[in-house]
């Protein structure tokens, strides 16, 4: 073997290292981005939830909480999930 064809060698191993890494870290950040959709939805449920007391208990409960359609709520789920 020559020189040129361990560099060449040491070259491609480095190379193959660094994309198995890239996509490690690419698989590592479309993790931390689901899990930080899921936490920014339930705090937006969590105020919306919180809102709609206060109104209610403002409002002495003239104004109350609409239900939402099981349909809806499963839509609502479901577009989360393809994050």
């Amino acid at each position: 073997m020559t020189y040129k064809s361990v560099g060449l060698a040491a070259l491609l191993a480095m190379s193959a290292m660094t994309l198995a890494g890239c996509e490690q870290a690419e698989k590592s950040a479309q993790q931390l981005m689901g899990q930080a959709a899921q936490t920014a939805k339930q705090a937006i449920d969590d105020t919306h939830k919180a809102a709609e007391q206060a109104i209610s208990e403002a409002t002495g409960g003239l104004i109350s909480p609409k239900k939402q359609p099981a349909e809806d709520a499963e839509k609502s789920e479901s577009s989360t999930e393809t994050i």
